[in-house]
């Protein structure tokens, strides 16, 4: 049996395991895992920056890859701990951003200040307990290449947004979003799309 599997299978140590990652009630890795661990097991393109005053909770047992040439800004949180997050070549996460994968993000992609990416969700059914101790649901979130994402933009899981679509400031995404459409608005709407015949960008 793979390790990581054994590990899944013991209570015991599922709970050692994660204690020597994560110290209890903290969701940031422990310091000997950012310096030691990650750096070898986590892949970071050519000319990418992180950012001194970013968040980078990073655990080894998930997927975390930041591609050339791409910057997370200060004051950004990315997190791994409850699925993969990827990050394209070229891509920009801006000043304040959180990201909480499952996440996937193409090239190219520009995300403005203060946006939440998030592919979790925590359970709230059973009401003998707070939604904080229950259990969390994962849907991944897919954004393609070329998407250009505005200020304080609220991007919940399950959601796809197509290649080269724009997501208006203060938009709250909920649904898929076509590719080469702008949306805008809460819940978010299309308002206009690229009509290839046209060569333009038109009302809907």
């Amino acid at each position: 049996m793979p390790l990581k599997d054994k590990i899944k299978s013991s209570a015991f140590l599922k709970k050692a395991t994660t204690w020597m990652m994560r110290p209890k009630q903290d969701p940031k890795p422990r310091s000997w895992m950012r310096i030691f661990l990650n750096p070898f097991v986590h892949q970071k393109g050519k000319g990418a920056i992180i950012r001194r005053m970013a968040r980078v909770d990073i655990f080894p047992y998930n997927k975390f890859s930041l591609g050339s040439q791409s910057i997370v800004e200060d004051f950004s949180v990315i997190n791994n701990g409850v699925g993969d997050l990827t990050i394209g070549d070229q891509t920009i996460i801006g000043i304040g951003c959180v990201i909480i994968g499952p996440v996937n993000i193409g090239n190219n992609v520009m995300l403005a200040q203060h946006i939440v990416v998030s592919g979790l969700n925590h359970k709230y059914e059973d009401i003998a307990l707070p939604p904080s101790q229950q259990d969390v649901d994962c849907k991944a979130i897919h954004i393609e290449d070329n998407v250009w994402i505005g200020a304080n933009a609220v991007v919940t899981a399950g959601v796809t947004i197509g290649k080269h679509a724009i997501v208006g400031a203060g938009a709250v995404v909920t649904k898929n979003v076509s590719p080469y459409s702008v949306v805008v608005g809460n819940p978010a709407r299309v308002i206009k799309q690229y009509h290839q015949q046209e060569k333009k960008w038109l009302p809907v």
